[in-house]
């Protein structure tokens, strides 16, 4: 099901730019369910774009103009009239919401808003938290960190996209994780030394962690580092914790977080990512994906001191690994940002 729920499927050509030098592309252009999804004619994705951020730039015109937000560099041209007449829909739905700050979003919302009037006086901020924690849904989740990863991209850069690499990439977070994880792996050309995660299952990894390496068992390793954190902490928590208790206020009753909010909490979480997780958690999630810890440990710390449990606790380690990637498709990640 799509954003729009009486559509099972939208989708419409396009004509998409990543930014204002680069020529424009065909790209089929389809909704999710907190997102714009834009793909190449392989129908591998390209970016996503926060439906709520989508922002007309020439209204009454056709071929209809979009960008992911106001400052964005990326722009969208659609011509089909259906996909416009959705697209306008989405933002006057947006728009409607944003001006009638008591409507809550569903029926839990309006839950947690009266489980937080009636006990007002005595609930702390963690409570608080731990209520939009429990009531904020999936899609949600998948809105909030897209957005997240539009503000990251106007400090990296765009995403690094090619057929043959996106495929790869797929493959392995499949292969770690699990078919059924759900999220994506995006690369970008710059950012710290680990991979982050979004909420939604976004991960986010800098280039150099896939270029520095000869072995596809570390950029795995990034993978499930990502994923563990959050067993280790609910990114949710964390934007929440971060922002104050005024933004979790809003989340609860509002069902939104403010613009402002997340862009200057994306530019916090990339100068000072997570903490990796504890060797306990990490172990058993390389256990689960059948991988060895030990290639990942020495990316992590060439020496092996900081990493030292994630080599001696390796319950692989010496174990015949299955082929992750065949050479092709590791040639094609490692040139997946040109």
């Amino acid at each position: 099901m799509t954003a729009l729920t009486e559509f099972d499927r939208l989708e419409s050509g396009g004509l998409w730019r990543a930014s204002p030098d680069e020529q424009r592309r065909e790209v089929t252009v389809s909704f999710g369910n907190a997102t714009l999804i834009i793909s190449d004619k392989a129908d591998r994705p390209l970016t996503h774009w926060s439906l709520p951020a989508v922002e007309r730039l020439n209204v009454g015109e056709r071929p209809a103009l979009f960008s992911p937000g106001s400052d964005a560099t990326e722009t969208l041209e659609i011509s089909d009239d259906m996909m416009i007449d959705a697209m306008e829909k989405v933002r006057k739905t947006v728009k409607r919401r944003r001006s009638r700050p008591g409507r809550l979003r569903n029926i839990g919302l309006i839950t947690a808003l009266g489980a937080m009037v009636i006990g007002a006086a005595v609930w702390l901020p963690d409570a608080l938290i731990r209520e939009a924690q429990s009531v904020v849904p999936p899609i949600q989740r998948g809105e909030i960190g897209a957005t997240l990863l539009g503000h990251i991209q106007r400090i990296t850069g765009q995403t690094c996209r090619s057929q043959l690499g996106t495929a790869a990439l797929e493959k392995l977070h499949a292969r770690v994780l699990g078919p059924d994880a759900g999220g994506q792996v995006f690369v970008v050309p710059s950012g710290p030394d680990t991979a982050i995660y979004l909420p939604g299952g976004l991960i986010v990894m800098n280039r150099d962690l896939i270029e520095d390496t000869e072995d596809p068992a570390v950029v795995g390793g990034h993978i499930i580092a990502a994923a563990a954190q959050l067993r280790a902490r609910d990114p949710l928590e964390a934007l929440l914790k971060e922002s104050g208790i005024g933004t979790t206020f809003n989340l609860l009753t509002q069902g939104e977080i403010a613009p402002d909010t997340l862009r200057n909490y994306a530019e916090t979480l990339f100068a000072n990512p997570p903490d990796r997780a504890n060797d306990v958690i990490l172990l058993e999630m390389f256990d689960d994906a059948q991988l060895s810890s030990t290639p990942y440990a020495y990316a992590v710390d060439v020496t092996g001191e900081s990493t030292l449990g994630l080599i001696e606790a390796d319950s692989m380690q010496g174990a015949a690994a299955s082929e992750l990637l065949s050479d092709a498709e590791w040639i094609s990640l490692q040139g997946i940002c040109g």
